[in-house]
């Protein structure tokens, strides 16, 4: 199972951000939209930085209510792991454990075309272990 797969039948919808847009403002659209992150881009869909609920508790922590007026920028993280369309599942696993990221854009020829989350891929997974389960369930019924 790809990356390709998921976002197939979740969809390509990513909800983005300029980086200089007020955290106030990152904020309402996260609430909103109830998504844990926020992709930041420049204005050709290139990817900048991620925002995550950690990098706003990270922010707020360190400078109180005074950082709901700072630029996005100041409190995304710039350094982005993202993933393409090919990856598996069991890639995607990896990477997030690795990294302990929960949220992956996902790129095609440098742009921005969708975003995988680790409740995407956990889902994803289920699905497959459930559908094997069955195929041995059928082939020992068969047997």
């Amino acid at each position: 199972m790809t990356v390709r797969a998921i976002l197939e039948q979740k969809g390509h919808d990513v909800f983005t951000l300029g980086p200089n847009e007020k955290l106030s403002e990152a904020i309402r659209i996260l609430a909103e939209r109830r998504v844990g992150a926020l992709v930041i881009t420049n204005d050709d869909r290139k990817i900048i930085g991620i925002l995550s609920e950690r990098d706003i508790v990270r922010v707020l922590a360190k400078d109180g209510v005074a950082a709901l007026d700072l630029a996005v920028r100041a409190a995304m993280t710039p350094k982005v792991k993202i993933c393409n369309e090919k990856h598996t599942v069991n890639e995607l696993m990896e990477i997030m454990t690795t990294g302990r990221f929960r949220h992956l854009p996902v790129e095609r020829d440098g742009l921005l075309v969708g975003i995988v989350s680790i409740g995407d891929v956990v889902k994803k997974r289920i699905e497959e272990i459930e559908r094997e389960a069955e195929e041995i369930r059928a082939y020992i019924a068969t047997a």
